[in-house]
């Protein structure tokens, strides 16, 4: 038999609107479990980005907005009054579509926001260092140049520090905000590699580059036209045999 597990996010009729109410989500109901590759995909302005900083609350830093509706973090409304952010945004770490390494080294990229989290023990932070690089698929081509500029690094090479920053602080989920638009074909097969050894020990939410992308690397998908969820399932129910016809016409690029 199996145990029931419970959703690491659970998202219960969630609406979220803009200045001049401009509606970017529609009455969101979505649960995420725990260790698997959940991807939000759809064309432009569907909402997926909005969900994505939403659940880290990036949208609090967004004037005028409006929200109504549920977010659940491990059970944990993360809108309650006694919700510390800061650490709401470390265990719901973010990446964005553009690689961002902070000036300094490799290794002080990665310093930086374990020194903000407290964490002084040097062979604590070198492992931690260490494992992060390897996680994201990074460790073999910069282990002998940590001191050396993170912008030298090539745009791949950047956007996995940008995923090690994010994994060195140990989070319990990942956002990735179309993390390979960028890149190269090798560089994305890197990334993509890396996500599927990071599921089990993580939780993922991907807003993917491509529907190829998203058919390739998703456990569970969820497809959002103009801010509402049209349909949620697995990559097979999904991408292969849709209910719904809005779907379908996505998935085989009848639009979008």
């Amino acid at each position: 038999m199996n145990q029931y597990q419970a959703p690491k996010i659970d998202i219960e009729n969630l609406w979220f609107t803009f200045p001049g109410n401009v509606i970017a989500l529609k009455d969101v109901t979505l649960q995420v479990q725990p260790n698997m590759i959940f991807v939000l995909f759809g064309p432009s302005r569907g909402g997926k980005s909005t969900l994505l900083r939403l659940l880290n609350r990036l949208s609090d830093l967004s004037e005028g907005t409006q929200r109504k509706g549920i977010v659940r973090f491990n059970g944990q409304d993360i809108f309650a009054p006694t919700v510390d952010v800061t650490e709401l945004r470390r265990r719901l770490s973010m990446v964005f579509s553009t690689p961002t390494p902070l000036p300094g080294t490799i290794a002080e990229n990665l310093t930086y926001g374990l020194h903000m989290a407290g964490l002084r023990d040097p062979q604590v932070i070198e492992e931690r260092i260490t494992r992060a690089l390897k996680q994201a698929a990074l460790w073999g081509e910069v282990k002998d140049r940590l001191h050396t500029s993170a912008f030298a690094l090539s745009g791949g090479q950047k956007q996995r520090l940008c995923l090690a920053r994010s994994l060195a602080l140990e989070p319990d989920v990942i956002l990735l905000d179309n993390p390979t638009s960028g890149l190269d074909p090798l560089s994305t097969a890197l990334v993509e590699e890396s996500l599927n050894e990071l599921k089990q020990k993580y939780t993922i939410i991907m807003v993917p580059h491509s529907v190829q992308q998203a058919a390739r690397i998703a456990d569970r998908a969820a497809f959002l036209l103009d801010g509402e969820v049209i349909e949620v399932g697995t990559r097979q129910q999904i991408f292969i045999n849709p209910t719904d016809t809005r779907t379908e016409d996505y998935v085989i690029g009848r639009f979008g």
